[in-house]
């Protein structure tokens, strides 16, 4: 009798966790961004995850993982809106794309998210969207080339995407605004990107005094060249908390507001560099010390002699 009963309780146990989990839906999951917010969804519990991209494929970086095996990986034609979205309660988008063509990069930012969106079933309880900075909005019309006009509208028309699919309830939907995100182990070119050492270094360079001051000053692209850029691990933690209902809904413009939103901790890029620089001119100086120099004395003798005996 108590062997069915820890079956019956066992088994209504399995139901109520199905049931009550929490369906999150992440556009663009197999990406750079959002295959890291797939992550760390996936560990959390009550929570299934979904990622919706063109490959549907897992990520060569994390292709092995255990934490893979817990997302359902979905392939689909975002473009011509052939999307089964798995009826999410919560749909996080991190899709975006980079080119020279102003149409195509209004229809890669703008027309697949929102089909995603719109794709979404109308009922979700929170959207997030990963979209620009604002201040690199504002160089649209005098110091970016015309064909990034096509990337901006993009981005706001998905930015309208995902508030219209929570009914226009702005405290359920949340934008978040990076300039540029660093991260990985590789430097990039098609989409710009820096690694994690070095864009640490950047990022806790920019984020002193007199840069942040130098900043606030100065107009246009210099004004975003010089705003720290924001790491891949922050705006997915950022993401992933948002879609957890963590972040209340809203903007959460640039890197300092994202690393506060979740407590990410401050870049040691730059502290660490000359650490490290530090560490090794001790060696070599030791090294000097105790034989450099000797050999060096030795060597400079030995030519003496040789000279003065001839």
């Amino acid at each position: 009798m108590w062997r069915r009963s820890l079956f019956f309780i066992a088994t209504l146990s399995c139901v109520v966790l199905s049931v009550s989990a929490l369906k999150v839906t992440v556009v663009g999951g197999t990406g750079f961004v959002g295959s890291r917010v797939c992550k760390l969804l996936a560990d959390r519990e009550g929570v299934s995850v979904t990622s919706v991209s063109k490959s549907g494929r897992v990520p060569e970086w994390c292709q092995g993982d255990a934490w893979t095996q817990d997302v359902t990986w979905k392939s689909a034609d975002l473009l011509n809106g052939n999307t089964d979205m798995a009826n999410p309660d919560v749909v996080v988008s991190c899709l975006g794309v980079v080119g020279f063509d102003k149409e195509e990069l209004k229809r890669g930012n703008g027309v697949t998210n929102s089909n995603a969106f719109a794709s979404s079933g109308g009922d979700l309880q929170r959207s997030v969207f990963v979209s620009v900075s604002d201040e690199l909005v504002a160089c649209q019309d005098n110091w970016l080339p015309e064909f990034f006009g096509g990337y901006i509208d993009g981005k706001k028309m998905a930015e309208q995407a995902a508030l219209d699919a929570v009914g226009g309830d702005a405290t359920k939907c949340c934008i978040l605004k990076p300039t540029f995100i660093y991260g990985g182990n590789a430097f990039g070119i098609k989409p710009p990107r820096v690694t994690y050492e070095y864009g640490s270094g950047v990022e806790e360079l920019l984020s002193t005094g007199v840069f942040k001051a130098l900043a606030d000053v100065t107009p246009g692209l210099i004004k975003v060249a010089l705003r720290p850029p924001v790491s891949v691990d922050s705006i997915a933690a950022a993401a992933a908390a948002a879609a957890m209902g963590d972040i209340p809904g809203g903007v959460v413009e640039g890197t300092v507001a994202m690393n506060a939103a979740t407590n990410h901790p401050a870049a040691t890029g730059l502290t660490d560099a000359l650490a490290w620089t530090k560490e090794k001119l001790v060696v070599v100086y030791d090294w000097a010390k105790e034989e450099g120099v000797p050999k060096a004395k030795k060597l400079f003798d030995s030519t003496m002699e040789k000279m003065e005996a001839k």
